[in-house]
């Protein structure tokens, strides 16, 4: 569904395209007190202090890559075990496989 407007970070990815800056990367930089913190990092070299998951959204939208710290993967990361890695991929293969009409009509 697309809106007849744009919601707020197709519109800031909107204007980065109007003024001609590229967002080069997004920074989870810190987790505080339970508070993540990130940054926007654009070409030119100026950083934007930003909510995660603002920052997230617009990477996302603008194809950017996000990088989070050493200390926070290591505070808020989960390490997966080579296992489950095993079954994430197997079911990422199912879900490849699998359109919605494989699971019928709900109209029946």
């Amino acid at each position: 569904m697309t809106p007849v407007r744009p919601l707020t970070h197709d519109l800031f990815r909107n204007v980065l395209e109007a003024v001609g800056q590229q967002l080069t990367a997004v920074r989870i930089t810190d987790l505080r007190e339970g508070i993540f913190y990130a940054e926007l990092v654009f070409a030119s070299g100026v950083e934007v202090s930003a909510r995660p998951s603002d920052a997230i959204a617009l990477a996302l939208r603008t194809g950017t890559p996000i990088y989070g710290s050493d200390g926070v993967l290591d505070e808020a990361g989960i390490a997966i075990p080579d296992e489950q890695e095993d079954e994430v991929e197997r079911f990422r293969e199912f879900l490849d496989q699998i359109s919605p009409e494989d699971f019928g009509s709900s109209n029946q």
